[in-house]
């Protein structure tokens, strides 16, 4: 961490590298050049060519961001950077520059359509992918979609860099301005995402009755807007000022599901509550007949989310690293230090917990602008997530 990004990048892949103690088949690193003009982007260039330089062999990709993670700590808005190396035995590692471009009107019934190339087509021994994406001229949600269209389960991890002009993407030794880059993980590998969507849930699950576009009207056939204040008033006093400033919607991504939980929720926001014909505003389209559940977003609910969902990673086997992409909205935003994701990650799937003398697996990551991230059958592109990719 300093105003020297070229320094910094030589010291953390040194020491990455030597925490390893092999040559590393995959590196991932992460750039902060600060907030405001601290840094010159043109530095923060040639910090990410110079860990490329020093990786060796394998594969590298690469971003910069709002800010970066790694060795248990989170730096928000100051230069600084993470690197993160993997000796991965039997693991097929193919690094793609995906190229999408939105082209309006010309898919079906005159609606935008994506077009896309070097999107590398999954194999069948194939396991996960990791895309890194500038969402200024990169259509991630168009390129989800066209991914699950045609590799429909295929999981796929990642983060949005932080805004337009000044990001840069890293991979392969080459240094790209906007777009995306991308890595695919197959082989032996046996990866696994976890994705923190950061809420808990609310009331009951119920059923939309009555709704257009992303107005629903009706909840188990009552005025939305009536269901909504059962559910607040029901609540303990500390908690309902909690459910009015940090409301959500979960919308069932299964509805042939025999139970709707924890996980089983696409989280999208409550945009508004309209008083006047009882209807709520979710920040995305909800059809009739869709289970849904209200949730609340709040910095106890987000950890013992994440707590819950790294629990059964951790005693399925044993980690040896993660790549963590966080929302550059929870952090210090959210929890009061940047230090919180990184920490609880590393914790959670360290099988000693906190037991003195535990370090956890390598966990390195970065504080993203959108978290690129399954949850059911299909991959999306949250807020206020954290998407973690465990190997």
């Amino acid at each position: 961490m300093g105003p020297d990004l070229v320094g910094a990048a030589e010291v953390a892949t040194g020491q990455a590298l030597a925490a390893l103690g092999a040559v590393p088949d995959l590196v991932a690193f992460f750039v902060c050049p600060g907030a405001g003009p601290a840094v010159p982007v043109e530095e923060a260039e040639a910090a990410g060519l110079r860990v490329m330089e020093l990786a060796g062999p394998g594969a590298t990709i690469g971003t910069t961001a709002h800010g970066v993670m790694a060795d248990g700590r989170g730096v928000e808005g100051e230069p600084a950077v993470a690197v993160w190396a993997a000796s991965l035995p039997g693991t097929r590692v193919r690094t793609f520059f995906p190229v999408a471009q939105r082209r309006p009107g010309a898919g079906p019934d005159g609606r935008d359509a994506i077009a896309v190339r070097g999107l590398v087509p999954p194999a069948e021994d194939d396991h996960v992918a990791v895309l890194l994406a500038d969402p200024s001229v990169f259509p991630v949600s168009g390129v989800l979609d066209r991914l699950a269209s045609t590799h429909p389960g295929f999981p796929v991890t990642g983060g949005l860099t932080g805004g337009p002009g000044a990001d840069r993407l890293f991979a392969g030794g080459t240094v790209h301005h906007g777009g995306a880059v991308g890595v695919l993980l197959g082989g032996a590998s046996d990866a696994r995402v976890v994705v923190s969507q950061g809420c808990r849930p609310i009331g009951p699950p119920m059923v939309v009755t009555s709704a257009r576009d992303n107005r629903i009207a009706e909840l188990a056939g009552r005025p939305a807007a009536e269901r909504l204040r059962e559910i607040v008033t029901a609540l303990p006093p500390e908690e309902q000022e909690q459910a009015l400033t940090g409301l959500h919607l979960g919308v069932a991504v299964d509805e042939y599901a025999e139970s709707h939980d924890r996980g089983d929720f696409l989280v999208r926001a409550v945009l508004a509550v309209d008083v006047g014909d009882g209807a709520v505003i979710a920040g995305d389209l909800v059809e009739v007949g869709t289970t849904v559940r209200f949730q609340v977003r709040d910095a106890a609910g987000a950890a013992q989310d994440l707590h819950e969902l790294l629990a059964p990673v951790r005693r399925a086997a044993p980690a040896a690293g993660a790549l963590l992409f966080s929302c550059n909205g929870r952090g210090a935003g959210m929890f009061g230090d940047a230090d919180h994701d990184v920490h609880a990650v590393r914790v959670g799937l360290d099988p000693h917990g906190t037991a003195p003398g535990a370090t956890g697996p390598r966990v390195a990551g970065f504080f993203a602008a959108g978290e690129i991230g399954p949850v059911g059958p299909g991959n999306h592109l949250h807020a206020f997530t954290a998407s973690v990719l465990v190997v």
